[in-house]
């Protein structure tokens, strides 16, 4: 039996030495390596030993009993949060580990929260019980009170299979058929295993554990209760499919694309099958890497339930489903950030370039983006420790010294009102026209896309065309340049040449359209705000939510514990991404924050942010709102305001 197993925490929690104890237990590896000694197996970078922190996701492997496991050791720094977010695809099952000294950390209900949404079953291993100040009584308190009333202790209580009384009750309560029979027949081991296994795997009881990874008290005991409470149901009869959660690439270049196997059986020389239907791309496997750690072996064949690396595939991109599977996973795990990259002069910017585009593939959360006529190249980011990563790794790697400029906030744009855009491209030899109506969508829902053209209008084929090109870049907004978003467009109509339409004209044609439809709608502007819980003691609670409304934030009613209390809401990044460090000096490093990405809404100073940033949309000849018409074998330009009226197609959408 395959399993995959996610060790997931807050930064310096132990998740790394749990790590170590584990694959040492289990003669994974010969020494346990430590954090602060810089010499652990899964933190093989430099910078994660110079650092001591993971910023890495990579995996291990051992077999206990009857089972293969695959061990995935996450970062815990919230900046290298998307990485973390890739991996939690691929668990089968999730160990959150929380420090029985600090508690509940803000990065761990983030941990939580994203083992919620992707559904991961999840144990918790409440580390560091040998510390002065440990408290696991407390901490479980906090669990309880912070993220499920589900967890049960089975450090004492679930030993060799056997269950006691206080967890044989634990399950019975939350499974009515097993309490009925509880009540008539007493306790049956073989039921109660059963059941509670169910309960697991359907995220209905979350087990607990306690111990010392570094002293390696509790960890090979927490491990067998695990091996006993889990199990796998992959299938290797079945077509292959598979998922892509991490892409890297060796010394030489060379892209290794890491996948976990969810069906069915791959072997060298295989061909795979991935990306969309209308342009997917079948390619030979030419070689399997089984990885452990930084070193790998090569193998002929691979099955369900495996994790490992393929060479041979050269356009895969982090979350594509291969073979039979054809869904692409959308990550949550947004950066709020942009940074210029600077250079110094004697650097060739566009080897830059080419080597950003190498990094954005590995971490498609950077988000590069290019800018031809400042010659610029831009990234998105979690925060300034990334920044710091990013400066050495682009040393090591590229030998390239760069730096980046100060962060700034990642905004957006959208409409409040609809509207018809109209494109015609009709230079000497070329034609095409596109009619885009745009309408406000949800918000947080990005561009989507309808197809309301006939095709005695423009073929099925041309209809794919302009659907391709909505979708192939990302488009600007008319008040700072700013991405947007949130639209609904539709494609109403349009007319092709049958002699002078070519390549491109449609590109065109479409982007013209949708500019067009942007001048006459009502533009906002949008930013990215946080969905925060803080909690303090009550004596605190009136500053704090003084603090929030001056951040321009909105809290929900506050909710007491004791002398506790917890505040929730949301509220601007702008204006709340440095406040830990406030709350930490007047609550004395008492009170506790936790900042989750909440999506995107309106600017609360649109006016203060358009006028400081400085767009003309103007001056941006890439988005152009005009069109181009052909008379007496001569191309000329009609602005926005006169394109309409001189469209060929006629309006029925009017």
């Amino acid at each position: 039996m395959n399993k995959t197993i996610g060790i997931l925490a807050h930064v310096d929690a132990g998740k790394t030495t749990f790590s170590e104890q584990l694959l040492y237990s289990m003669n994974s590896i010969k020494q346990r390596g430590r954090v602060d000694h810089q010499n652990s197996f899964l933190d093989s970078h430099d910078i994660e030993r110079q650092r001591g922190i993971t910023v890495f996701a990579d995996q291990a492997r051992f077999t206990y009993h009857d089972s293969n496991y695959y061990l995935i050791d996450t970062p815990g720094h919230v900046d290298f949060s998307p990485e973390m977010e890739r991996s939690i695809q691929v668990m089968d099952y999730a160990i959150i580990i929380v420090s029985a000294v600090e508690g509940i950390e803000g990065h761990t209900e983030t941990v939580w929260e994203l083992l919620r949404k992707h559904h991961v079953p999840t144990f918790f291993f409440i580390n560091k019980i040998d510390r002065v100040g440990a408290d696991v009584d407390t901490v479980i308190k906090d669990i309880q009170l912070n993220l499920t009333k589900d967890v049960c202790n089975i450090t004492d209580s679930f030993v060799h299979g056997e269950m006691k009384e206080e967890l044989v009750e634990f399950v019975a309560e939350r499974n009515e058929s097993l309490l009925e029979t509880y009540i008539d027949h007493g306790y049956d081991k073989d039921s109660w295993l059963t059941t509670m296994k169910d309960l697991i795997r359907d995220n209905k009881l979350f087990p607990l554990a306690c111990g010392s990874a570094l002293q390696g008290v509790g960890v090979e005991s927490f491990l067998e209760k695990i091996d006993q409470l889990t199990a796998t149901d992959y299938r290797n009869q079945e077509p292959f499919a598979g998922r892509v959660y991490k892409i890297r690439h060796d010394e030489n270049g060379t892209r290794i694309t890491f996948i976990k196997a969810l069906s069915g059986t791959l072997k060298v020389r295989d061909e795979i099958e991935y990306g969309k239907a209308e342009d997917s791309i079948s390619e030979k496997v030419t070689q399997i890497r089984a990885y452990n750690g930084s070193t790998f072996k090569n193998v002929n064949q691979v099955g369900a339930g495996e994790l490992f690396a393929v060479t041979g595939l050269s356009v895969t991109s982090i979350g594509d489903g291969l073979g039979a599977l054809k869904e692409k996973i959308i990550y949550e795990m947004v950066p709020t950030l942009k940074s210029k990259v600077t250079f110094e002069p004697t650097i060739n910017i566009k080897e830059a370039l080419r080597h950003f585009q190498t990094l954005n593939v590995e971490d498609p959360s950077l988000d590069v983006s290019w800018e031809e006529r400042s010659q610029e190249i831009h990234i998105s980011v979690m925060g300034t420790i990334q920044l710091e990563v990013l400066v050495q790794l682009v040393k090591e790697r590229f030998l390239l010294n760069i730096s980046f400029e100060k962060p700034e906030i990642l905004y957006k744009e959208t409409i409040a009102t609809g509207a018809i855009g109209y494109g015609h491209f009709e230079p000497l030899g070329h034609y095409a026209e596109v009619h885009l109506q745009l309408k406000p969508g949800e918000r947080n829902s990005g561009i989507t896309f309808e197809n309301a053209c006939h095709a005695d209008d423009l073929t099925v084929g041309i209809q794919n065309v302009i659907r391709h090109h909505l979708f192939e870049r990302e488009h600007h907004g008319l008040l700072t340049g700013a991405p947007i978003t949130d639209i609904q467009v539709t494609l109403l109509t349009g007319r092709a040449h049958n002699k002078h339409t070519s390549g491109g004209d449609f590109r065109e044609a479409t982007y013209r359209a949708l500019r067009q439809g942007l001048e006459k709608v009502e533009n906002i502007l949008l930013e990215p705000f946080y969905q925060f819980k803080i909690k303090v003691v009550l004596d605190q609670m009136g500053r704090v939510l003084s603090d929030i409304q001056q951040a321009h934030g909105t809290f929900d009613p506050p909710k007491t514990e004791g002398d506790k209390v917890f505040l929730t809401g949301v509220v601007p990044v702008s204006t709340f991404m440095d406040y830990s460090g406030q709350l930490a000096s007047f609550t004395q490093g008492k009170g506790s924050i936790n900042l989750t990405f909440a999506g995107y809404d309106r600017c609360h100073n649109q006016d203060e942010v358009i006028e400081r940033n400085g767009y003309n949309k103007n001056a941006d000849p890439d988005y152009t709102s005009s069109s181009i018409f052909c008379a007496k074998g001569q191309g000329y330009t009609l602005t926005w305001e006169e394109a309409e009226r001189n469209m060929h197609v006629y309006k029925r959408e009017s």
